[in-house]
């Protein structure tokens, strides 16, 4: 006889993610529609087996998890952990292995992970994992790996340009990097991605037979730069103690795409909660790079950071030893002072962001946090990070850990890919991942990565401002600040202070003032690649954003968001469009409005436009 399928619903009743516990398959439906048909679950074994199919179901138990949790920084001051929670236990007697299947069904999704529990000698090696995701045939994914373009595709021919090119020390195959975004025929949306990845190798998505499965990275996400060339060793096996928790598998859920935007806090509440205790010394802000290499230089970029009202200033690669990357990253070259700048920004209230290579991190950590904090410097910016195998997972890890108990943030820059680790430890503030505005990429590129990459976790985009090489208007530059969410957002990124000097820039007070943590967020409109706009509350402000891909556009938003009352509406918006979209002027304007009141957007070709709401 077959066991009854068993399921879990959301608070609203709207989200059920369901087992069969005979077939270990797993499914999900959204609004009465499945999104997930029955999928295969399994652990791979070290001896070519499958953990899971087979084995006998011990117990099912069910219960409503309540409350909320207050992150320090996020796209809303509380978000809900209330859900529906399935546990699963299964026996494989003949390998004597205790396990569970953790099933959890949210307002803004649904999420699964399995839990070992007992194995023979208290250890399970694995050399991979097969959680499957068999969509609707009418879904279009959009997938991208590493820096590459967006792949728009079917769940059977999931095959991204990777970008850069691969090395020999990479996955091979055509694999696709979290988040992979599902729109359906109905209109509505789905986000594949990952939480709380704490010693497990960080997975990617592949399609297999009819549908999407996991894939567990064997290599680094790219294991170049200053701290390559040179071979890398695969991990094609990992040891996981029992008992033990791995990985959310997530799947978020909205009636459409732009909806998506408001329910990506659910992947940072799923992960485990801060280990780090008191956190209030960590602050979100604005930061701006220190270009040039002496004392003097980072006195002037400092002198303009606080005079533009910045948080932070940065030094970034070759500051430190001898000038390159691998040396000793615990003194400055010759040409820097580097106490005397971190000391005159910190009597500007700014604090100071050192760059720091992988190499030196992984010789010299702890004397580097020591020197740091010391000099009293805020963070530091690790650049050409791995991620991929357990041990780079474990390394990034204890690399977070150190750095937040000795009162320092981190920023990682390279191919990573965000698991709510910024909940576990806050000083995780920013991450890149991501072909960042400093490869002056298209309209339509800054238009798809808020529905897909920028969702699954903060996302360092190094806005450039006025810059004669960007294919976008200098109001879209404005409108990033608030569309992406990057609690340590980069502005400026190649300019000297200098370039503003001998004119008045009035458009740059939305930089001025934008700032980077918020209360409350609301996805007014958009459409992948085409448009998007977003509007975010704090310090009783909203702040609106919105971009157009090469396409103008005029869009009519509502209002509601606003609630009670007049609102003064200061625009930042396109203005004559130019030949050339950088040398489009930047036209400030001033209404009232209310909540009921129709708003329109006049957006030019790669454009975009900036709002700021005050109380009338």
């Amino acid at each position: 006889m077959r066991t009854r399928l068993r399921r879990v619903t959301s608070p609203d009743r709207q989200i059920a993610i369901e087992i069969d516990p005979d077939t270990l398959r797993w499914s999900m439906v959204y609004r009465g529609k499945q999104v997930v048909a029955p999928s295969p679950l399994a652990l791979l074994l070290e001896d070519g087996g499958e953990l899971g199919p087979g084995a006998s179901l011990v117990s099912v138990s069910t219960r409503r998890r309540q409350g909320s949790w207050a992150p320090p920084y996020g796209i809303r001051t509380h978000s809900t952990e209330a859900c529906g929670e399935l546990v699963a236990t299964f026996v494989d007697a003949r390998r004597s292995i205790r396990f569970a299947l953790v099933l959890r069904a949210y307002d803004a999704g649904a999420a699964l992970r399995w839990r070992l529990l007992s194995a023979p000698g208290g250890t399970l090696t694995l050399s991979g994992e097969r959680t499957a995701f068999h969509l609707p045939t009418d879904a279009t994914l959009y997938a991208s790996r590493d820096e590459g373009s967006y792949q728009h595709t079917v769940q059977t021919r999931i095959a991204p340009v990777p970008h850069p090119d691969l090395t020999a020390s990479c996955d091979k195959g055509d694999l696709a990097d979290t988040p992979l975004t599902v729109t359906l025929a109905d209109g509505s949306a789905l986000l594949i991605s990952e939480s709380d990845r704490l010693h497990y190798p960080r997975v990617m998505l592949k399609s297999a037979g009819t549908g999407v499965e996991t894939y567990l990275m064997r290599f680094p996400g790219r294991a170049t730069g200053y701290s390559g060339p040179g071979d890398t060793p695969s991990e094609d096996k990992f040891s996981l103690p029992a008992p033990f928790d791995a990985p959310w598998r997530v799947v978020l859920a909205a009636p459409s795409p732009v909806a998506l935007l408001e329910r990506q806090d659910l992947i940072p509440t799923l992960a485990s909660p801060n280990r780090l205790g008191d956190v209030s010394w960590i602050k979100p802000g604005r930061a701006m790079r220190i270009a040039k290499y002496t004392t003097q230089d980072g006195l002037d970029v400092v002198d303009f950071a606080a005079a533009r009202k910045l948080d932070y200033v940065e030094w970034d690669a070759h500051w430190y030893g001898d000038g390159t990357d691998a040396s000793d990253a615990t003194y400055s070259i010759p040409a820097i002072d580097i106490e005397r700048v971190i000391k005159y920004a910190r009597s500007k209230g700014l604090g100071m962001i050192l760059y720091v290579d992988r190499v030196p991190a992984m010789r010299q950590l702890d004397a580097i946090v020591k020197t740091y904090r010391r000099w009293g410097v805020a963070g530091i910016k690790f650049g050409f990070i791995w991620e991929g195998r357990q041990s780079d997972v474990d390394f990034i890890t204890n690399l977070v850990k150190v750095c937040g108990e000795h009162g320092l943030m981190v920023n990682l820059h390279d191919n990573l890919r965000p698991a709510g680790l910024e909940r576990t430890y806050p000083n995780y503030i920013a991450l890149e991942g991501v072909r960042g505005n400093e490869q002056f990429p298209t309209a339509t590129h800054n238009c798809t990565l808020p529905f897909t990459r920028a969702l699954s976790g903060p996302i360092d985009y190094t806005i450039c401002f006025a810059n004669p090489r960007n294919q976008t208007t200098n109001a879209h530059q404005l409108a990033m600040a608030a569309i992406y969410y990057n609690p340590l957002t980069f502005l400026y990124w190649y300019d000297r202070p200098d370039k503003y000097a001998g004119r008045q820039w009035p458009e740059l007070a939305f930089f001025d003032e934008c700032p980077t943590s918020w209360e409350a967020t609301a996805a007014l409109s958009g459409a992948i690649g085409e448009h998007v706009a977003v509007a975010r509350r704090a310090r009783g402000k909203w702040y609106l954003g919105a971009l157009t891909n090469e396409h103008a556009r005029t869009l009519t938003i509502s209002l509601s968001f606003l609630g009670r009352g007049r609102w003064k509406a200061r625009r930042f918006a396109d203005g004559v469009r130019a030949e050339q979209a950088f040398e489009t002027p930047v036209v400030l304007s001033e209404e009232l409005v209310m909540a009921d009141s129709q708003f329109t957007l006049r957006l030019a070709a790669s454009g975009g436009q900036a709002v700021i709401f005050e109380p009338a």
